[in-house]
């Protein structure tokens, strides 16, 4: 029998293979180093599969038995993870480490000329002001969502634009709402306060002139 793997949206044929087994297809995918970003693998029983550095970003694993799978160095950005089973997310997102900081932690906030977040906007961040929001989404299984989006420093300099500023926040481990598993490099918080902004010029981003 062959089984075929698509992609979620478009449709498209990412892989295939003639088994009788769609994760012994995924395996087989995963070894061969196909293209499977946008994988449709809503639901599949991949309990015990080897998936050790496969690309899966923005992947459907909604619903997916991950009990035992392999994923070690698994690239999990932007997947659908909602009620996926057995996933170990302690083995995919570094981030996690946050959780075990002590006092008063910083990272950054990717805003806009103006200080506003680059994708929702609404709030204006500015430096030396603290903020918070009271529906902080808390579902690690989900990348994007309500609350305060902080983010690494390397993650903000792959997603700046000319015209962007970079804030630094400070925040406690317990103001944290949620690390999404498998992230690559943005989590959100309840609160934080901006302390500082930081020098385009000294990282790189922007041209000194002198």
């Amino acid at each position: 029998m062959k089984i075929e793997i698509k992609h979620r949206f478009t449709g498209a044929v990412l892989f295939s293979l003639e088994t009788e087994s769609l994760k012994l297809c995924v395996e087989a995918a995963v070894k061969s180093e196909a293209y499977l970003r946008g994988a449709d693998l809503g639901g599949a029983n991949l309990g015990g599969a080897n998936l050790r550095d496969a690309d899966l970003r923005g992947a459907d694993l909604g619903g997916a038995n991950l009990r035992g799978a392999d994923l070690v160095g698994a690239n999990l950005v932007g997947a659908n993870l909602v009620g996926a089973k057995g996933i170990n997310k302690y083995r995919c997102t570094p981030l996690l480490m946050l959780h075990d900081q002590i006092g008063k932690i910083r990272l950054y906030k990717l805003v806009t000329k103006k200080g506003e977040g680059p994708y929702n906007g609404g709030i204006i961040y500015r430096v030396g002001e603290s903020y918070s929001v009271d529906d902080a989404n808390c579902d690690d299984t989900r990348q994007c969502a309500a609350g305060i989006n902080l983010a690494t420093l390397d993650w903000c300099m792959k997603n700046w634009q000319k015209g962007y500023r970079i804030l630094i926040a400070e925040f406690k481990a317990e103001d944290i709402a949620a690390v999404p598993i498998a992230t690559d490099g943005k989590f959100r918080v309840h609160r934080c306060e901006i302390v500082a902004e930081k020098d385009l010029k000294e990282i790189g981003l922007v041209e000194d002139k002198k």
